[in-house]
């Protein structure tokens, strides 16, 4: 999956795949990622999702081509485990910020169950002013830490699942939520005990799982440091196509494949070609494959594919 790189001016190997870290908590994704890249000696790499600081869980982080598979691992479902800590309110939502709010209420198991329905489904939510959304230019993190002003307007996320698991005791509950992209599941526990009558934030978070990663392919640092050599780690890595199982594929002939390869669309209107393309809907997004596996990602479209995103692997 690896090669050496001949171009000087670039430093490190060219690494393509995935691997997927169970991030530990008190690290950003970022220390995460160049932790990792330097591990790989890897010239590019880029992860599928921030997690925050206090978070623990999947991070999945492309080396070299699997960084154009990005989007589609963004967009998929993620699942969470929470814990929210009932009665107080904090300047960051989470543990980590100092508490600004605070309420003797502290609502049933009842009242909490009637609650969740209403934050499934499509739904506004309004993110956390200690964020990553940028206002004016500035992300809205250090507009915050610089006691100014932050105004985040509600945006449409989609929740698929939100369960109430357990209760740790009076203070604390555990919830289990699915989720699509761009949901903060820090603004989802400040949401709900607000609606319940009481304040809160989140005291721990684990992502489970993202897009088609699950907890049995995550790997800690703590291994990775001991794995050590180069070619072992290099065992560790899924293939490009992993972030690509709830794609469509195509398998494409020679003179196909020659073509896409540069960058021509291919036609599949001939009778032959009725059976490879009878469950293509106009604008599917496919993997074409070739003899030597993944050639690129290519949009269906009246009988034709187009290269969106060609893997030079």
């Amino acid at each position: 999956m690896a090669r050496r790189h001949n171009d000087r001016k670039r430093r490190g190997r060219v690494v393509n795949g995935w691997l997927i870290v169970d991030k530990p908590s008190g690290m950003t994704s970022t220390t995460v990622v160049n932790r990792v890249k330097r591990l790989y000696d890897a010239a590019k790499a880029g992860h599928g999702g921030t997690l925050d600081p206090l978070a623990t869980g999947l991070l999945p982080i492309a080396f070299g081509e699997a960084t154009k598979t990005v989007p589609y691992v963004m967009d998929g479902l993620k699942t969470y485990r929470f814990t929210l800590r009932l009665g107080q309110r904090t300047e960051t939502d989470d543990a980590e910020g100092d508490v600004v709010e605070e309420s003797d209420v502290r609502p049933s198991e009842e009242d909490i169950r009637a609650a969740l329905p209403q934050f499934i489904g499509n739904i506004q939510q309004t993110p956390p002013i200690y964020s990553a959304i940028k206002v004016n230019g500035e992300r809205a993190y250090d507009l915050a830490r610089a006691n100014k002003p932050v105004v985040l307007e509600p945006r449409p996320i989609y929740i698929e699942g939100f369960q109430l698991i357990g209760y740790t005791d009076s203070d604390h509950a555990d919830f289990l939520v699915m989720s699509g992209k761009g949901a903060y599941m820090r603004s989802l526990a400040r949401d709900l005990a607000q609606v319940v009558g009481t304040e809160g934030h989140i005291s721990a978070l684990r992502r489970l799982k993202v897009g088609p990663f699950t907890e049995n392919d995550a790997i800690s640092l703590d291994e990775l440091d001991s794995i050590g050599q180069i070619v072992a780690l290099e065992q560790r890595l899924l293939p490009v196509a992993a972030a690509l199982d709830d794609i469509p594929a195509l398998r494409l002939t020679e003179i196909e494949a020659s073509r896409l390869k540069n960058g021509q669309t291919v036609s599949l209107l001939r009778k032959v070609d009725l059976q490879r393309i009878a469950d293509f809907i106009d604008g599917d997004t496919v993997l074409a494959t070739g003899q030597d596996g993944p050639i690129a990602l290519v949009r269906y479209m009246a009988g034709e594919v187009q290269p969106i995103r060609l893997l030079n692997l």
